[in-house]
């Protein structure tokens, strides 16, 4: 049985330009006990998709189940869920206590239960030397851990959360991320999480639900969604940097990247399509390979990014250490076979052939 189902659900908002298609025919299956990402950039329907789950937001077409459940028509309260929300939305005059308990309370739940449960999710928490202060005497991640303390403690079997961290600044988001997905595991539930981070997508999910413009680009593992991105805006979205696209033209003996006379990196068939390769993939050097202008060098630590001109196409290489190259240097990459993405004119990831792979080489 499957933890949620939805069903090609739609939902349009009426605007004086016409109608927006916030969520657009989006079907989806999530197994009980994982942890999984919406993800996408502003606007794309993720967080609309969410409030339809929790039942905040009513579908024009589809439907939900939750467990064996249809619950398309069913109010929050009966569909046996909790939820965090973006911002805290912590009583203010009230303790940590009274927060956490504020819905069992709510719901009547016997005094000696919320107490049992309490002590569980406090200590989960690590908010057991917290409980009688208020809000306003806690740092951020204290108060997004009351937050979460509130969905726990109701012992719901699914989790709704909308951008839970993007409150908090990058070394809390980091900690956080590791103990929500810590909670998740330990209380095994189902959750599902809404996010414009892929670095949480990634970290965090079993299965990541790319959205773009009310439709799902791609739902698949993150090892998926970066090792075999389904079109190009995944490619571009997924990857801190991005997949380099390369646009690619007919030349002598193969597809060539637009802008060079080559040497060929695809067969002839390629031509008019993109070529993707991930930066790490990408090697600076000296023989064979294509020709490239150097456009900057941004030096990190442990690694170093190099910005190149390749034709009409910019292309960035991340090497190990530092790099003696200099913006305007002239110099040439290359990559190995295997590392490459083709995608057809209409940007869908297409196959390649074992043939096509070796011709990537370069050499």
């Amino acid at each position: 049985m499957s933890a949620i189902v939805a069903e090609r659900l739609a939902k349009h908002w009426a605007t004086a330009d016409g109608r927006v298609h916030a969520v657009d025919d989006l079907s989806f299956v999530l197994e009980p006990g994982t942890l999984n990402v919406l993800l996408g950039p502003s606007g794309c329907g993720k967080s609309t998709t969410l409030r339809l789950v929790a039942g905040l937001e009513e579908a024009d077409t589809g439907r939900i189940l939750i467990g064996d459940c249809d619950v398309t028509k069913l109010p929050p309260a009966e569909r046996n869920i909790s939820m965090v929300f973006q911002s805290y939305a912590l009583f203010p005059h009230l303790s940590v206590e009274e927060n956490i308990l504020f819905g069992l309370k709510v719901r009547r739940v016997p005094p000696a239960e919320r107490a049992a449960r309490l002590a569980r999710t406090a200590e989960l928490l690590g908010l057991t030397p917290l409980l009688a202060r208020k809000p306003s005497q806690l740092s951020g991640g204290q108060q997004q851990r009351v937050a979460l303390g509130r969905a726990v403690i109701a012992e719901a079997p699914i989790c709704l959360m909308d951008e839970p961290l993007s409150n908090l600044d990058a070394q809390l988001r980091a900690d956080m991320r590791a103990e929500i997905r810590k909670l998740q595991r330990a209380l095994g539930i189902t959750m599902l999480y809404v996010t414009h981070d892929q670095v949480e997508a990634m970290s965090m999910a079993d299965r990541v639900i790319l959205l773009n413009k009310g439709r799902i680009e791609q739902n698949g593992t993150p090892a998926d969604l970066y090792e075999e991105p389904a079109n190009t805006f995944v490619a571009r979205f997924i990857g801190t940097p991005p997949m380099n696209l390369l646009p690619l033209a007919a030349g002598a003996g193969g597809a060539v990247v637009a802008g060079t006379d080559g040497p060929a990196v695809l067969p002839a068939a390629c031509a008019g399509g993109t070529l993707g390769v991930r930066p790490e993939h990408v090697d600076v050097t000296r023989d064979g390979g294509v020709s490239a202008q150097v456009d900057s060098v941004e030096y990190l630590g442990a690694d170093s990014m190099i910005a190149c001109r390749v034709g009409t196409a910019a292309v960035q290489a991340r090497v190990p250490g530092r790099t003696a190259l200099r913006a305007g240097d002239a110099t040439r990459l290359r990559w190995a076979p295997g590392a490459t993405h083709w995608f057809d004119a209409s940007g869908q990831r297409r196959p390649l052939a074992p043939a096509a792979h070796h011709a990537t080489l370069l050499a």
